[in-house]
């Protein structure tokens, strides 16, 4: 027999124990010193720029209407399913080149 999945979100999440309280409040209460992060590299201005998001993050679509020439449209269409996901696409590219100073 297959388990049964559980999900939790913040309005049906289970009690805490007292247990679990206490050692929260006591993680809390130690200063920010104490906090070894000898195994963290420290975050800097270039570091952060270099930071790539993995395949676990998905952008927020948004519905628009937009008019393209009917000779782009039939090429994109004509490259098979999924002509808004190539437009989606296509556009990106031109984003993140232009965010890294490869067009104007």
């Amino acid at each position: 027999m297959k388990p049964k999945m559980v999900s939790y979100t913040v309005q049906n999440m289970p009690e805490l124990t007292k247990e679990q309280q206490a050692n929260l409040k006591r993680l809390a209460s130690r200063p920010d010193a104490e906090i070894d992060t000898s195994d963290i590299p420290e975050m800097t201005e270039e570091r952060f720029k270099l930071a790539v998001r993995r395949g676990l993050y998905r952008p927020v679509k948004k519905q628009i209407t937009a008019k393209v020439d009917a000779d782009v449209l039939e090429w994109l269409k004509s490259k098979g399913k999924g002509y808004q996901t190539r437009v989606n696409a296509i556009l990106r590219r031109e984003m993140l080149a232009d965010l890294e100073g490869g067009t104007s």
